[in-house]
């Protein structure tokens, strides 16, 4: 039985909570230490995730804290790092940590673009380690439900994708509002929106269209289109300026898939509703699940070499290339052909 992977913490965003939860759930990991610009901030993070419930320690295995992120990168104290930092960050600090002979897991969007993505896919490659993107919600079982029923003729051939994330943000002072570190609806949320639409598609999208309400230099609120081959469309809505709303739709020829929780289903078994012409809506559950604990253990069985599977960063830079389509076309107000920004 292989030793259980030690993972620092680069960061102490809220996010990093649910990870550290996942971690202690999981068996095949520890979180080993935390860094941030404040020693002092690292130590009442691990505070924070106790009083939370995310963590629980004895006096042996408490993570050690660090007051720089190069200090725990060059520790030797950890296998591989979890980088939860602001967005404009993560090229930086994956590429760092490469460099030093760690596996990474980054926080999704892996870059701030395409160009930087292909230039960290780069450095994994010439450091020879593991890096992933932390879109966990494709870990969730559901997806492999939704899988099924499309290639088992469920609802006939796959027409349209619909998709949308949305919330509210109170905070002028978040990250998802600052154009410095690369926030915004379709940086924070819209992401997931473009994953899922390739992710049923199958493949990459040929064409983009776009549209967003600007304020404070990001867009808080994009409604896209992408096209990809063989008829089949996509579109979305993300936001950080309105009502918090979740869900998915995909329809096909003969029938639909309506997914309420596609992004964080939660303790919750996830309902799949499955609509035919003429029949009765049917109501399928799957789960409960830890989609950040499914994720973990992919990452962890990946840095062992135990899953033989196409490279992760191939993904992350084909949907950071179709979000700059995305990008662009919001900008210019035009369709653009998803290869201009290849």
């Amino acid at each position: 039985m292989s030793a259980p992977l030690t993972i620092g913490i680069l960061g102490t965003a809220d996010i990093a909570k649910a990870v550290v939860r996942a971690m202690g759930a999981s068996g095949e990991c520890v979180w080993g230490a935390v860094a941030s610009r404040d020693e002092a901030r690292a130590r009442a993070f691990i505070e924070e995730c106790v009083a939370e419930g995310a963590a629980t320690f004895d006096g042996a295995n408490r993570p050690t804290t660090f007051g720089s992120y190069d200090a725990l990168i060059d520790s030797g104290a950890v296998d591989a790092v979890y980088i939860p930092l602001p967005n404009s960050l993560h090229a930086e600090w994956t590429k760092r940590a490469l460099a030093a002979g760690l596996h990474v897991l980054c926080e999704k969007p892996l870059a701030v673009d395409a160009h930087e993505a292909r230039s960290i896919a780069k450095a994994a490659t010439q450091a020879g380690r593991v890096c992933v993107e932390g879109y966990m919600y494709r870990f969730h079982p559901q997806w492999a439900r939704v899988r099924e029923l499309i290639d088992q003729g469920a609802i006939g051939r796959v027409a349209t994708l619909q998709s949308r994330f949305t919330w509210q943000n109170y905070d002028p002072a978040a990250n998802a509002t600052s154009a410095e570190l690369a926030g915004g609806a379709l940086m924070d949320v819209g992401g997931y929106c473009v994953h899922f639409s390739r992710l049923i598609a199958g493949c990459e999208p040929t064409h983009a269209a776009a549209t967003a309400v600007m304020g404070a230099g990001v867009d808080q609120t994009l409604v896209g289109i992408l096209q990809f081959p063989d008829r089949l469309f996509a579109h979305f809505e993300c936001s950080i300026d309105c009502h918090e709303l979740h869900g998915a739709t995909i329809t096909g020829a003969e029938g639909s898939i309506l997914l309420d929780k596609p992004w964080i289903p939660g303790d919750e078994p996830a309902p799949i509703v499955v609509r035919r012409e003429g029949e009765e809506a049917v109501t399928q559950h799957v789960g409960p699940a830890d989609s950040y604990r499914l994720m973990l253990d992919d990452f962890v069985a990946r840095c062992r070499g135990e899953i033989d599977a196409p490279d992760p960063l191939a993904d992350a830079v084909a949907n950071m290339t179709a979000m700059d389509a995305l990008k662009l076309s919001a900008a210019e107000e035009r369709l653009v052909r998803v290869d201009e920004v290849r």
